[in-house]
């Protein structure tokens, strides 16, 4: 192993910080880091374990590619890539939502494993900045579109514009509601660039979500990675 060239990427040590550490059970030299003690291999044979996989997942996934696309690309099992997802996904945090603030409510229909099981994504976005607050996946029910409006009202939001769905004159206090012509423009571009980005969520296309998790996953890297 060529200790010239190896570095540490758990700190910011010098190159000539790394020492050799032993060998791998497949031969390949190991070493260590004198700072923060943190081993590596120089070269990975094993494409998931190079440090930079998972902003490269992000970019991929955004991007829009499918599950066996990435994988292809990155050169790595699609097993793998579903888990990196999920735990991609789990260290992702929601946005801070601001009081007295404008937002857009609508859903957007797609299906999981087959044409008939429809799901819907109910989100909202912030009028002015542009940004997603808030989203939920599930039947289209009272419940799913609560999950959503419950965040906003904790928010005190200053108004809420959705669409025409009779429901939301049972979930959105009549103070906050609005329906009006144009009230929604943003968020229906939003939805554009949804099914423009995702693969999965494109109409006529042979690509579709298998499950539910991996879908909520990706929404959120998209959302607010």
């Amino acid at each position: 192993m060529n200790l010239n060239r190896a570095r540490c990427y758990g700190c910011v040590g010098e190159i000539k910080n790394m020492i050799k550490y032993g060998k791998t059970k497949s031969g390949n030299q190991r070493c260590i880091c004198q700072f923060c003690r943190k081993t590596r291999v120089e070269n990975y044979a094993y494409q998931a374990y190079k440090p930079h996989i998972d902003g490269s997942i992000v970019k991929l996934t955004k991007e829009g590619l499918g599950i066996r696309s990435t994988a292809r690309i990155l050169k790595i099992s699609t097993t793998t890539l579903l888990k990196r997802i999920v735990s991609i996904a789990r260290s992702i945090s929601k946005p801070i939502i601001s009081k007295g603030k404008t937002y857009e409510v609508d859903e957007l229909c797609t299906y999981i494993r087959h044409k008939k099981n429809y799901i819907w994504l109910v989100y909202a976005l912030e009028k002015n900045s542009k940004i997603v607050v808030s989203f939920n996946v599930g039947k289209r029910t009272n419940k799913t579109l609560n999950r959503v409006l419950e965040t906003l009202k904790l928010s005190d939001a200053k108004k809420i514009f959705t669409d025409r769905l009779k429901n939301y004159r049972y979930l959105i206090d009549e103070k906050l509601h609005s329906v009006k012509r144009f009230g929604t423009n943003h968020i229906e571009r939003k939805n554009l660039t949804l099914r423009t980005h995702l693969k999965r969520l494109n109409r006529r296309t042979i690509c579709y979500g298998k499950s539910l998790v991996i879908f909520i996953a990706i929404l959120k890297i998209y959302f607010w990675f």
